[in-house]
C-alpha cells in the first residue's frame, strides 16, 4: 500500500512502524514542542503533497494535532483508539497492530472551518455531557465514527466538522444501542 500524502507522527519509532507496514514518507515532530521550522515544513508539505496527522491517542498527541491543524489548513487526520495503541506502560502509534493502523488510515477526517450543524444544546440533549453514562456514550459514538476518543468539547467540534446533525447522531445511536 502506497500513501501519497506525508504522515506526521511524533517520533522515530512511529515512523519505523508505519514504514514497515506501508510505503509512506513521514515527518516527525519530536514531541509536543513543535518548532516553527517543523510547522513551516509541514505547511510546505501540505501545499505540495498533502499531510495526514497521525499522533498518539493521548494528551500530548492531541496537543500536537491541535497545533498543526491551527497552523496548517486542510490537513487530513487519522485517529486510533487508545486501547489499540498501548502496552501496559506506554501509549503510541508504534504499539498498534498493522490492522489497526490500516483501519485508522482508511477513515481520515479533514479539519475545516465550517458552520455549526449541531448546537451545544442539542449536544447536551443527546446525552454527551452531564449524565452518568455520557463518557461511555461519547466513546461508543467516537469509536463508530473513527474519530479517536475525545472529551466532550472535542467531540462537539468533531461532530460539527463532520457536518453531523442531531438526526444523524440519533440514528447512529440507535444503531449502536
Amino acid at each position: 500500500m502506497k500513501i501519497s500524502e506525508v504522515i506526521v507522527v511524533e517520533g522515530k519509532n512511529d515512523s519505523n512502524v508505519l514504514k514497515s507496514y506501508i510505503d509512506c514518507d513521514t515527518i516527525e515532530t519530536f514531541g509536543s514542542n513543535i518548532s516553527t521550522e517543523t510547522l513551516a515544513y509541514i505547511q510546505e508539505t501540505q501545499k505540495k503533497r498533502g499531510v495526514i496527522i497521525f499522533t498518539d491517542p493521548d494528551a500530548p498527541g492531541e496537543r500536537i494535532r491541535t497545533i498543526i491543524n491551527q497552523h496548517v489548513k486542510g490537513c487530513k487526520n487519522a485517529f486510533i483508539e487508545k486501547n489499540k495503541a498501548k502496552t501496559t506502560k506506554k501509549v503510541g502509534i508504534e504499539h498498534a497492530s498493522k490492522e489497526d493502523i490500516l483501519e485508522s488510515l482508511a477513515h481520515l477526517m479533514t479539519y475545516r472551518e465550517t458552520e455549526e450543524t449541531l448546537s451545544y444544546e442539542e449536544f447536551i440533549e443527546l446525552g454527551f455531557t452531564g449524565r452518568s453514562n455520557s463518557g461511555s456514550l461519547r466513546e461508543a459514538v467516537s469509536s463508530r465514527l473513527h474519530i479517536g476518543r475525545p472529551n466532550a468539547k472535542t467531540l462537539f467540534k468533531r461532530l460539527n466538522m463532520l457536518q453531523m446533525q442531531k438526526e444523524d447522531i440519533e440514528k447512529l445511536m440507535r444503531e449502536i444501542i
